[in-house]
């Protein structure tokens, strides 16, 4: 793999996705390099997978553009998921350079970057504004998301113009009114645009997205059936589903109570920008809960996902503070489920309807609506832009595929469409493009806040522990004879239940004591070649006759 830049000769522009085209939901990153300038569009994270033992959160390796760090021109985030701006502290401490993004990304950036003690220069720009950093001129175009104040980017370089969608979809009645920038779209499209990238979630579901006011009709057939206390669960970045639960309580005539620290973290700070606008006295305090009637209480919260330490997950298992689930509370999960977080979802909806809620969740109600263009939606989009040459980004393969295969039926020829990995080098130059190299690219998994990186070796003890447990030997030798004084003593955990299986324990113990009696000795006389050769032996014993792989570790004492 190279790491020296491929885009350092004249008059080439290179395209290297760090995360973000091998996954949905996280990860997304792109490097833009031109002469000996690189932009880096993103920098987010990913939260782990089932397998991921430990982890808190996974990001892009870095390692690329930290050794190019010299040639960093600048970060431009196009909203403020973090999905694209968790990886930014991480980021940050090695390349320190400016952030530009809309005022509430920014904002939710810089509550990020305190937690971990980090400082930069946040530049706030608006929809229209441009920036030059550079060999680069990038332009920020108003788009509709899930969250306030998203946009894409119109990157302009020496060899052409360059679309960056971020995520989008095209909503005609979006719930601040701020509608997509399509004039700006079809300008590019009329000016001639060398390369689009555009947001592949939903290339997939055919027809159209559904506007986020929709959701508002589904809150107030819920609302209007409704004779306990509602409880709301949803992304905590998500203001624009927050203003309507909002709105539809002010409708009904009902109090609003916010838990969850990054929701009312988020909360506030919309409200300070004036991106959420919500009526004097509707908001109340959590401890004024008790006091308040059940058919006036809305409650907002997180654990839409069936995060372990969550609001939602407590109150679900009779753990919160201030809220018990009890008979005529209905549960609303507002939010799409991530792949790989369903079985937590399904406990958390297992135990509210256990103790009495009635539980509305994507399945079986209309009580969410994506943040994603489908497949007309990209056509439009496609037909709006004109790009010469096309990458499908943030998406799995085979959402990338079918975005591959919509811009063909557009009419984009075969050979001007890439479908990238993380890591891949898309070189455009003033004779066409081509994918040329790779780049260092992978993932970093993160464990705990200050904690360094974990390795894959790490997690893959911590799956064989899950799996078979271990077992530990111990054994005391005394020093100059080498004669055994203490054990074989065995320890296990969760391999098997010791007071109930004193036949298999004795068993190994009576193959570790007869391995020390037939070891020659010059390993009886090595410390490490009998922790060797007690593994090795214990190992094929168990994988013979139990067919089970547990942690072995040996301890071997000199007394």
């Amino acid at each position: 793999m190279t790491t020296a830049s491929p885009a350092y000769e004249t008059n080439r522009l290179s395209v290297i996705p760090l995360g973000g085209v091998e996954e949905v939901g996280g990860l997304n990153m792109t490097v833009f390099e031109y002469g000996n300038d690189m932009i880096i569009v993103d920098a987010g994270l990913m939260f782990p997978e089932e397998d991921m033992l430990g982890v808190d959160f996974v990001i892009p390796d870095l390692s690329y553009v930290v050794e190019n760090a010299g040639r960093v021109r600048g970060i431009l985030l196009t909203h403020g998921h973090e999905d694209h701006t968790g990886a930014l502290p991480f980021l940050l401490k090695a390349v320190p350079v400016p952030v530009y993004g809309t005022p509430l990304t920014l904002a939710l950036v810089q509550e990020k970057l305190r937690e971990y003690d980090v400082a930069t220069d946040l530049i706030a720009v608006m929809p229209r504004d441009t920036v030059t950093l550079g060999s680069f001129t990038i332009e920020f175009i108003r788009v509709t998301h899930s969250i306030v104040d998203g946009v894409a980017l119109g990157i302009r370089t020496p060899l052409g113009n360059v679309i960056h969608t971020g995520d989008f979809k095209l909503d005609p009645t979006p719930v601040d009114g701020e509608l997509m920038d399509f004039h700006t779209f079809s300008r590019y499209g009329e000016e001639g645009t060398l390369l689009m990238l555009s947001d592949s979630t939903n290339a997939e579901k055919g027809g159209f997205t559904f506007s986020e006011k929709e959701v508002r009709r589904a809150f107030e057939d819920i609302f209007a059936k409704t004779r306990g206390r509602i409880i709301i669960a949803t992304f905590a970045s998500n203001i624009h589903r927050i203003q309507q639960a909002i709105d539809v309580a002010v409708q009904f005539r009902k109090k609003v109570f916010v838990c969850g620290r990054s929701m009312v973290k988020n909360a506030q700070i919309a409200l300070e920008l004036g991106y959420l606008k919500i009526p004097e006295k509707t908001w109340l305090t959590i401890d004024r809960l008790r006091d308040m009637p059940d058919n006036e209480a809305v409650i907002l919260t997180t654990g839409s996902q069936g995060e372990p330490m969550s609001v939602l997950s407590r109150i679900a298992t009779g753990e919160h503070k201030h809220i018990t689930i009890r008979e005529g509370d209905t549960v609303i999960l507002s939010a799409k489920m991530i792949p790989g977080n369903e079985r937590s979802i399904g406990r958390i909806i297992n135990h509210l309807m256990m103790r009495g809620a009635d539980v509305k969740y994507e399945k079986a109600s209309e009580i969410h609506v994506s943040g994603h263009a489908s497949k007309e939606e990209l056509k439009l989009m496609m037909n709006m832009v004109r790009p010469k040459f096309f990458v499908p980004i943030h998406g799995e393969y085979r959402q990338l595929a079918q975005h591959a295969r919509l811009a063909r039926n557009s009419g984009i020829p075969r050979d001007h469409i890439f479908i990238l990995r993380n890591g891949s080098v898309l070189e455009l130059s003033e004779t066409g493009a081509a994918q040329l190299s790779q780049v260092h690219a992978g993932r970093i998994f993160i464990d705990g806040k200050d904690a360094p990186s974990v390795e894959d070796i790490v997690l893959r003890d911590r799956r064989r522990l899950g799996h078979d447990g271990i077992v530990i030997i111990m054994v005391g030798l005394e020093r100059d004879t080498r004669q055994v004084v203490i054990g074989p003593e065995i320890i296990s955990r969760g391999f098997v239940f010791e007071d109930a299986s004193q036949e298999i324990i004795a068993e190994v113990r009576d193959l570790m004591n007869q391995t020390i009696m037939d070891v020659e000795e010059d390993v009886i006389a090595d410390v490490n070649l009998l922790q060797a050769k007690l593994r090795a032996r214990l190992k094929k014993y168990l994988r013979d006759t139990m067919d089970r792989y547990p942690m072995i570790l040996p301890i071997i004492l000199e007394v």
